[in-house]
């Protein structure tokens, strides 16, 4: 038997109704999303995931020539599309600050004309630094095709790695961070999350010739510091180890809590290293180790290993 064909939508049954009210109802209940709305004091929009994700495309193009956006460079023409694409970078970011600081608006600035004019500001104080960055990221590049052996080129490590998509992300956020640019910073860092399952924080200080093996599932706390020519692999977690409170329970904001790693130090797959504590210049960190206290220099540290014999 088969089915007659509809003849156009469903109607809504009137029966259902009266449990679509009282649904209504409960989702406007203040005590049901007061501690969920967004107020916005002077009705302004928030900030825009398009146009960040467009920044951070327009951003990977100037950093990576070649790599984002045109498909090819000619060094004849490349002042003129560079400056064209530092214009819309910087208005895009000046934009987005300013939404930002609106959303939080807690003493970003005493009113709309000033928080224009402080956005600007911060946006080009950002571009000042962007020829730092790409000097850093092209040290984890070449930190990346160095370190593996799988890297056939550079540029492999540029269009194909997760860690120089999620350090690209990181070290654009730092600065900002840095700036004390509201709210921008992490969605910047947390698009690179969802797309590598790389979490760094953007108050995260990280030295040049980084690089993160891997990646899947690195975890890199607000205030870690990284030194130069570390490496870290899958798993790694880097986080804090207790949560100081208020009196009144509230969690104590803002005080170094993560660890130190200087230059130079490896932490292999699934190694867990918590709280303020310093691992010390040259040092190893073998995987699915768990580290609470400061390690020295030169120091390695790994779980005692067993090898099967050939008789079993």
């Amino acid at each position: 038997m088969t089915k007659q064909a509809s003849s156009g939508p469903r109607p809504l049954l009137k029966n259902r109704l009266p449990e679509l009210e009282a649904i209504t109802e409960a989702l406007c209940d203040p005590a049901s999303f007061e501690s969920v709305v967004h107020h916005s004091l002077h009705d302004a929009p928030m900030p825009s995931l398009k146009d960040l994700e467009e920044l951070m495309s327009r951003l990977k193009a100037a950093i990576f020539p070649g790599f984002y956006g045109t498909s090819r460079v000619r060094f004849d023409s490349m002042r003129y599309h560079m400056a064209a694409n530092l214009d819309s970078i910087y208005r895009l970011l000046a934009e987005q600050i300013r939404r930002g600081g609106c959303f939080t608006c807690a003493e970003y600035a005493m009113d709309c004309v000033l928080c224009g004019e402080a956005s600007d500001e911060l946006a080009m104080k950002f571009m000042q630094t962007i020829p730092r960055i790409r000097e850093l990221l092209s040290s984890d590049v070449r930190a990346a095709f160095e370190g593996d052996p799988a890297a056939k080129t550079p540029g492999e490590t540029i269009f194909c790695y997760p860690s120089i998509t999620a350090l690209t992300h990181q070290r654009i956020a730092h600065e900002l961070y840095m700036l004390d640019v509201p709210l921008i910073p992490r969605i910047m860092t947390e698009m690179a999350h969802s797309a590598t399952g790389i979490d760094i924080h953007p108050g995260a200080s990280i030295g040049g010739e980084f690089f993160i093996d891997h990646g899947t599932g690195v975890v890199i706390g607000e205030t870690c510091v990284i030194g130069k020519g570390c490496r870290i692999y899958q798993g790694v977690t880097l986080g804090a180890l207790s949560f100081p409170k208020e009196a009144d329970g509230t969690l104590v904001k803002g005080i170094p809590r993560h660890p130190i790693l200087e230059d130079h130090v490896t932490v292999y797959a699934g190694a867990t290293v918590l709280g303020r504590v310093t691992i010390g210049e040259g040092s190893t960190i073998g995987g699915n180790t768990w580290i609470t206290r400061d390690v020295p220099p030169k120091s390695r540290l790994v779980q005692q290993q067993y090898a099967q014999n050939g008789n079993g």
